[in-house]
């Protein structure tokens, strides 16, 4: 049994609870990315199993309350700890000190707002969670970008399995433009960000 079929057989026999369980999974350690889980599940919907509004809100819910469990962690557990429990038990749970390290760098060069981006991007969705919680980002400012970003994710993922889960040919071009699209977002913002520091150091030395 492949990996999205093994995920729709989970759908038919869990639902929503299925839906909400292996996106709250995929945003604490990804086995399976949401890039399969919810497209999935809005193909699921477009055969009258479920509600295409119900799909995603299950996949927001589960992936919201990874987050928080996350942002706690980041917050509660001293960051050597932390970083010692990755490099010991990392490997069981697909992440690394390295890729912890990145997303706290992405954090605190880039501000809050990465948080709103980071639920888009792969990898970076599973661990931006970790460094807002670290540097102690005002809770409802964190789920504020939190749940933005995570409701336009999973309702776009979900309405292409809804709409062309039987061309997947067309789905993963749709796809992957949009990631295309994301990422050059990103980008933007970095540059702008770096520009505006570099004027504000610069008129700092006047």
């Amino acid at each position: 049994m492949g990996l999205e079929e093994w995920v729709l057989s989970a759908m038919e026999k869990l639902g929503y609870l299925g839906i909400a369980l292996l996106m709250f999974l995929d945003n604490v350690f990804p086995p399976i990315p949401s890039e399969i889980i919810m497209p999935s599940a809005g193909y699921t919907a477009s055969k009258g199993e479920l509600t295409l509004i119900g799909v995603i809100i299950a996949g927001s819910v589960g992936s919201i309350l990874a987050a928080m469990l996350l942002y706690w962690v980041g917050r509660k557990v001293p960051q050597q700890r932390l970083f010692n429990f990755i490099e010991r038990y990392g490997k069981y749970l697909r992440i690394q000190v390295a890729d912890l390290e990145k997303a706290l760098t992405w954090f605190n060069k880039h501000g809050h707002r990465i948080v709103f981006f980071g639920r888009m991007i792969p990898a970076v969705r599973s661990l931006i969670s970790i460094p807002a919680g670290m540097s102690r980002m005002p809770f409802a400012k964190f789920m504020f970008y939190s749940i933005a970003g995570t409701v336009i994710w999973t309702s776009f993922l979900a309405y292409l399995g809804f709409h062309f889960s039987e061309n997947q040919a067309l789905m993963s071009a749709i796809m992957q433009r949009i990631s295309y699209l994301i990422l050059a977002i990103v980008i933007l913002y970095i540059a702008w960000w770096a520009l505006k520091k570099f004027y504000l150091v610069k008129s700092e030395q006047k």
